[in-house]
Order: structure tokens, then C-alpha cells, then sequence
């Protein structure tokens, strides 16, 4: 039985709700603060101490080969596959996965309990993270919630609960500081599931996002930046309605973004045993990374109820990533018919596959480099780590 010394944290006070975070501006709510693990709070926060290069080696057993173009981008892996559910579960993001994985840990006995995100009863998409103990509670989490999400603030109950086996889903922020506490927990065995991350927003900024982009707002039940190059929102009856990324209002949401989004550079959840996301897949296919060991454990108990089929990756990325950097610097904003003929073009012959993946990552990387550069010139060089820096510098940035 793991034995800890947890009198130091136990005396820490969390924050009070509203009060200053020590990340400042830019803290990403993960909800470690919201608990006594605060105490850990310097070397567990991702924007106050950057620390994957070194927690990837700890949690992986190796550290990332930059070498190697594919870990470069996408971290530690064994292997990467595209997927998707033989039966969907209905209402689910996507073909439900992740969710199918969680339940079967569950029920398996793996673990006894599920860090997951449900809604409130008063807001779709105000994020309440729970421990979820039954297949019920974790089928109610099965929507991403586009919002910054407190999944940490659980942490002080999985400890006095006596837990010893656990299953925690979260996207990278949360869980570099879930690494960091790891060992403070008194847990037998921990379990990871990533989700791959970018762009997050207050609920006052998504629902900005909400009514500049939707036709209705108001019945939008969940949403996602797809391969295709168009914003799919998905309706309550059961529509879809697809908005083409370059006919997105820039000039209008160009600060919707939490400050922690742009300046983060986890896009892939390194940290994760497993991720289960789509960037690196091909269109209605997600795509899976198993990180190490016990991402593969994690994979096999659901790996006879999915289609599999290996990456793939095509096109070439670099020429539209170097134009939209400037275009999105300068925010530029297309007529809707260019940005939909735009969109039909890009599709055919632009990048797809791990080349999509790339892509995004590097156009989100430059633009986020610049926004640490400019806004956090003293963070520059110890908070970006070394393969972001490496992809960063493929590119011309305007200074």
C-alpha cells in the first residue's frame, strides 16, 4: 500500500472563489487551487513552471525524440490508430470512445471511480466535474464542454475518500498538474485518458462565439473545429450546421481566448496515458494515441468493439500555414462566399491525416508563441518547451 506524507498540503487553504490565482491572468481553472494541493501549486501549474519535457520522461519512461517528426508533434507514443465505434453511443461527441473506455474500467473493476465532467441542470455548458462511480454518471459526462473546467477541484475528495484505483480524463493543463500531485494522492494506481485541447473560452466568451457564428445559438448542444475546415455545430434536433474556419468574424473573436489557450503548447495532451481525439485522423474517424503501457492496457479492453485502421497522412501544410499566420495576425476576415470556395478547395487538396493534425498544430503554435512574446516576453524562453520551439521555427513570424 502506497504510504504518504500528506501533512503538508492538508494545511494549505484552497482560494476562495473570485480571488486572485497565482498564474494570474493567466491561470486556465483547472481547479488544483480550488483545493489544499495548492500547496504544490509553483511546480504543478503548467503557466507558472513549465515541466513536460521532464514529466513526460517520468511518466513514459523516455523522453520525447524530437528527431523523429511524428513525436516531435505528437509526444511519447507506442502507436497511433484511427478508430471509431462498430455502435455509437447515442449523443455522444463523437462515436463515444471515450466514454466506452471509462465504463469498462469501471466496470471491469479497474477503478473505482472516474474523474469526469457533467453539465449543471441550469447550463449545457457550465462544466461540473464529479467522480463518477456508476456507467450512468459517466454516459451524463459524454459532451466535451467548451469551457474552462475545474476537473482538479475533486482532488481533496478522491483523497479523503480512501480511493486506490482511479480513471481521470482531462485535457493537458490539467493534467501536467495532475502529474505533478500524483504521488501525493495515496493512490495504488492511476489511470490517464487525454483529450487533445486547443482554444478554450470563459462561458461569457463562448457564448460571444455562439451568437457571432451560429445561426441559432441558443440551440447548439455541442460544437467542434473539424477536418474538413469547417465548424460543426450540432443542434438539438438533431442538425448539423457547418461553418467554413475561414469565414469565422477574427476581428470580433480574436479575444475570446483564455490567456492560458494562448500560451499553451500541450495541444496534444503529452502527459496522458491514451488520448482519444480526431486531429489525427481521417474525416469521421478519431484518432488514438497510446502512450505507453498502460495506455495500451486501456485501449485493449474496447478494442473489439471498434473499426480500426491505420493513419494515414497527405498533403502539404507548410504554404497555408505560413499565409494564415499573418491573416490571423492582421485579423483578417473573408466574405462568406470566398471563405466557403476557400473551404471546398482546401478540403480536396489540402492536408489530411497526420498532415492535418501538423497543420493545426502549427498554426496554433505560432500564433500562440507570438502572444507569449508579446504579451510575456519574460516567460518566452523557459515556458515554451524545446519541440515547440523546433516546429515555431519552420515558419517566417512577423514581429
Amino acid at each position: 500500500m502506497t504510504t504518504i506524507d500528506s501533512s503538508k498540503h492538508k494545511k494549505a487553504k484552497a482560494l476562495k472563489p473570485g480571488s486572485v490565482r497565482p498564474a494570474k491572468e493567466l491561470c486556465s481553472e483547472c481547479g488544483l487551487c480550488d483545493t489544499y494541493y495548492i500547496h504544490y501549486v509553483k511546480e504543478a501549474c503548467a503557466f507558472i513552471t513549465q515541466r513536460i519535457d521532464e514529466l513526460e520522461t517520468t511518466t513514459h519512461n523516455r523522453p520525447r525524440n524530437l528527431e523523429d517528426e511524428n513525436e516531435l508533434y505528437f509526444g511519447v507514443h507506442q502507436e497511433m490508430i484511427a478508430a471509431r465505434k462498430q455502435q455509437p453511443i447515442e449523443g455522444a461527441q463523437w462515436t463515444g470512445i471515450v466514454s466506452t473506455i471509462a465504463i469498462e474500467m469501471l466496470n471491469r473493476g479497474l477503478v473505482e471511480g472516474v474523474v469526469c465532467v457533467q453539465n449543471s441542470k441550469e447550463d449545457r455548458f457550465q462544466p461540473m466535474p464529479i467522480i463518477a462511480r456508476t456507467h450512468e454518471e459517466i454516459l451524463a459526462a459524454k459532451v466535451n464542454k467548451p469551457t474552462l473546467s475545474p476537473n482538479l477541484s475533486v482532488l481533496e475528495q478522491i483523497e479523503k475518500s480512501g480511493m486506490k484505483r482511479l480513471l481521470v480524463i482531462g485535457v493537458g493543463c490539467q493534467i501536467q498538474a495532475l502529474r505533478a500531485v500524483e504521488k501525493k494522492l495515496g493512490l495504488e494506481k492511476l489511470y490517464v485518458l487525454g483529450t487533445p485541447c486547443v482554444d478554450n473560452v470563459t462561458r461569457a466568451g463562448l457564448q460571444k462565439f455562439l451568437e457571432t457564428t451560429s445561426r441559432s445559438p441558443e440551440t447548439v448542444v455541442s460544437y467542434e473545429f473539424m477536418q474538413d475546415f469547417r465548424v460543426h455545430f450540432k443542434h438539438e434536433d438533431g442538425s448539423v450546421e457547418k461553418v467554413p474556419f475561414f469565414g469565422l468574424k477574427t476581428n470580433v473573436l480574436k479575444d475570446i481566448f483564455a490567456p492560458s489557450c494562448m500560451s499553451c503548447f500541450d495541444y496534444v495532451n503529452s502527459l496522458a496515458d491514451i488520448v482519444v481525439g480526431y486531429m489525427g485522423a481521417p474525416f469521421n474517424w478519431q484518432w488514438i494515441v497510446v502512450r505507453n503501457d498502460t495506455g495500451k492496457e486501456m485501449l485493449e479492453l474496447v478494442k473489439d468493439q471498434l473499426h480500426t485502421q491505420p493513419v494515414m497522412s497527405k498533403g502539404d501544410r507548410k504554404a497555408a500555414v505560413q499565409q494564415g499566420i499573418e491573416a490571423y495576425d492582421k485579423a483578417v476576415t473573408l466574405p462568406m462566399w470566398v471563405a466557403k470556395l476557400m473551404g471546398v478547395v482546401i478540403d480536396k487538396i489540402g492536408p489530411q491525416g497526420l498532415e492535418y493534425g501538423k497543420f493545426s498544430m502549427d498554426s496554433h503554435f505560432t500564433r500562440n508563441y507570438l502572444y507569449v512574446k508579446r504579451n510575456h516576453p519574460e516567460k518566452l524562453e523557459d515556458h515554451v518547451p524545446e519541440f515547440a520551439k523546433r516546429i515555431v521555427a519552420q515558419y517566417k513570424l512577423p514581429e
